[in-house]
Order: C-alpha cells, then sequence, then structure tokens
C-alpha cells in the first residue's frame, strides 16, 4: 500500500535510490576532503569567533576572499537536494522540508568540524560550519521547490491520462445508488 504524498511507482523508488547512493557518495567525498591529514609548516589557532574567518579571507583580496566563501558554502551544497530526494516525500511542507534539511546540513557540518580535532593539519573553523548551512539552505531553497511542483504537475497530468484512457473504450461503468436498509 503507498503511504499518501509519497513519489509511487518505479520512479519514486528509483528517486529515491538515486539519492540515497548520491548522498553516500558525496558525504564519502566530503570526508575524504576534509578529513585527510595534511602536512603543513605551521598552524592557524582554531576560529571560534563568528565571521571573523571571512573577514580575513577579504582583508587578503576579493578574488581570494570570494573563492574561499564559494567554496564554503559548495562543500555540503548537494545536501540541500539529495536530503529531500532520499526522503522522497512530493506533497511536503516546503518550510517544514527546509527547516528538516537546514538542520541536518547543519548537524552533518557540525560533525566534519568536531572530528577535524583529532585529524593533524585540519583546524576548526565556526566559518566553515555557517557557510556549509548556509549553502545547503540555498540549494534547497533553489531547488526543491521547483523539482517537487515539476513532480507533481507530471503525476497530475500522467493520472489524467489514464482516467480518459479507462473512459474511452466502452464508456464509464454504471453505478448504482446504495440504498439503505428500511427499519
Amino acid at each position: 500500500m503507498q503511504r499518501e504524498g509519497f513519489i509511487g511507482g518505479s520512479a519514486g523508488i528509483r528517486i529515491r535510490v538515486a539519492g540515497g547512493v548520491l548522498l553516500v557518495a558525496h558525504l564519502a567525498f566530503v570526508a575524504w576532503l576534509t578529513l585527510r591529514p595534511l602536512d603543513v609548516p605551521w598552524m592557524t589557532p582554531p576560529n571560534l569567533t563568528p565571521l571573523a574567518g571571512i573577514r580575513a579571507d577579504l582583508a587578503l583580496g576579493w578574488q581570494v576572499g570570494a573563492r574561499r566563501i564559494v567554496e564554503g558554502l559548495a562543500l555540503l551544497a548537494p545536501l540541500g537536494v539529495l536530503l529531500p530526494a532520499l526522503h522522497g516525500r512530493l506533497w511536503a511542507s516546503t518550510l517544514g522540508s527546509l527547516v528538516r534539511t537546514v538542520a541536518a546540513g547543519a548537524l552533518i557540518s557540525l560533525g566534519i568540524e568536531l572530528l577535524q580535532t583529532s585529524v593533524p593539519g585540519q583546524v576548526v573553523d565556526i566559518d566553515s560550519l555557517l557557510l556549509n548551512t548556509v549553502g545547503v539552505a540555498l540549494a534547497h531553497t533553489a531547488l526543491v521547490p521547483a523539482g517537487r511542483a515539476w513532480l507533481r504537475r507530471r503525476t497530475r497530468r500522467r493520472e489524467r491520462a489514464a482516467l480518459r484512457q479507462d473512459d474511452a473504450p466502452q464508456g464509464r461503468t454504471p453505478t448504482f445508488p446504495r440504498v439503505g436498509i428500511a427499519p
């Protein structure tokens, strides 16, 4: 039995499976990128002051600052699309989906930052947590509502076509109103 609001049929299963596989692949890539030891001659102290690292990056020049900001936004941005695809709800609340996805993205980013404390050459940075979370929110806001609307329109068109096809060959089946039993 299909649960209400989920993408049904084999297409829905394919979307969820593809979302799960891509999510695992992306998280493996992020873990490899952020949790590998680095051989550096010196270490900067951990940045626990919000926006201090972004200000320091922008002080180096706008090109360097913009590149580092875009890298921070893009690192976990695919989670903004992959997490809702894994969930597979077609009729979900836009705000509720955004809150769930951003919260999950923030927790994943926090987990990465906490794991970096034990990796040589990696430093904890609160700004990367903020940028990663904003990247997840931007990706979700830009792509998920439009994708769900497109899937809903496609589902409605298929349902209407199926209804018209059922009515075409012999017409509709006559129905009789139910009559209650007299006392």
